[in-house]
C-alpha cells in the first residue's frame, strides 16, 4: 500500500496561551476581598497590630499616670475626717476658721497701731518702755509665770474605765490652741508650750506630775471658738466618747488661771541684739 493512502494524523489544536495580565490578577483579588464581610475586614484592619514604640511608651505613661491619679483620689476620700459629716457640721467648722481669720486681722491691726504710735509719738523712749511693760506682761502669761484671767471655757473628762491616755489629752490642748487659747492648766499644772504628756502606772503624767482622773481643763479664750472645735466631727470630744469616757464642756465668763511656773533661762540660745 502507498503511502498516499494512509490516512493523515491530524494533530490536536494548540490551546491559545493565557492572556490575564497583572492587572487582571489585581481585579480577580479585589473580588475576593469584596466577597470578605465587614466584620473579616474589620478584623483584618486591627489584627496583627501595628503598633510603634513611641505609641506604645505614650500608652504606659498614660496607664501609670491615670494609675496614680486613681490611687490618690482613692486616698484622699478615704482619709478625709470630714467625710460624711452633716451640713451643720461643716458650717460650724467654716465659721470657725473665719473667726480664726478674724484673729489673725486683728492682731495685725493692733501690732500696725503700735508701730505708728512708736513712730508718731513725741517720746519715743517713754512710748518704747511701755509697750515692753505690755509685752512682758503677755509674754509672762504665755510663759506660764503670772496668773492670768478672762473668758473661757471649763471642761471636765471623767474616765473611770482608764481608757483616756496622753495623746488624747494632748489632742485636747492641741485643738484648744488651734482655737485660740491664750492659757490653760490642767488639773493645776500649767500648759505652756514645753509642756509634753506621758502615760504613767494607769494614768497620765504632765510635764512629770501625775495626774488622775477626772481630768479638769481650765482654758482662757473666746468661748464661742473654743466650744465648737472641741465639739467638730471627729474632734476631741467625740473621741473620748469612742472610749466610753463623758465630756462636759461649760462657758465662762471668768476663769482663773492661777498655777505658775518657773521662768527658765535658756542654756544656749542668746537674744540676737545683744
Amino acid at each position: 500500500m502507498s503511502d498516499e493512502r494512509r490516512p493523515r494524523q491530524e494533530l490536536p489544536p494548540e490551546r491559545p496561551e493565557s492572556t490575564q495580565g497583572p492587572a487582571d490578577e489585581a481585579a480577580s483579588g479585589d473580588q475576593g476581598a469584596a466577597r470578605l464581610t465587614g466584620r473579616q475586614r474589620l478584623a483584618k484592619a486591627v489584627w496583627p497590630p501595628r503598633v510603634t514604640r513611641a505609641q506604645l511608651i505614650v500608652a504606659l505613661l498614660l496607664f501609670v499616670l491615670g494609675l496614680g491619679l486613681a490611687i490618690q483620689v482613692r486616698s484622699t476620700s478615704e482619709n478625709s475626717a470630714l467625710r460624711g459629716a452633716r451640713q451643720e457640721d461643716l458650717v460650724r467648722i467654716l465659721d470657725e476658721l473665719d473667726d480664726r481669720t478674724k484673729r489673725l486681722e486683728d492682731e495685725k491691726r493692733k501690732l500696725t497701731g503700735q508701730r505708728t504710735e512708736l513712730e508718731n509719738s513725741s517720746d519715743q523712749a517713754e512710748e518704747a518702755r511701755k509697750q515692753t511693760r505690755q509685752k512682758a506682761a503677755q509674754l509672762g502669761v504665755l510663759a506660764g509665770t503670772v496668773a492670768a484671767e478672762g473668758p473661757g471655757i471649763r471642761m471636765t473628762i471623767n474616765d473611770r474605765a482608764g481608757t483616756t491616755d496622753s495623746d488624747t489629752l494632748l489632742d485636747a490642748v492641741q485643738e484648744l490652741r488651734a482655737a485660740g487659747a491664750e492659757a490653760m492648766q490642767v488639773n493645776g499644772v500649767r500648759v505652756v508650750a514645753s509642756t509634753y504628756f506621758t502615760d504613767s502606772g494607769g494614768g497620765v503624767s504632765v510635764d512629770g506630775h501625775k495626774i488622775d482622773p477626772p481630768y479638769r481643763f481650765e482654758v482662757i479664750g473666746k468661748p464661742a471658738d473654743l466650744e465648737p472645735a472641741l465639739n467638730i466631727p471627729g474632734g476631741v470630744v467625740q473621741t473620748l466618747k469612742n472610749k466610753q469616757a463623758t465630756v462636759g464642756v461649760t462657758r465662762s465668763e471668768k476663769v482663773t488661771v492661777d498655777a505658775l511656773r518657773q521662768a527658765k533661762r535658756p542654756d544656749y540660745a542668746r537674744s540676737s541684739s545683744q
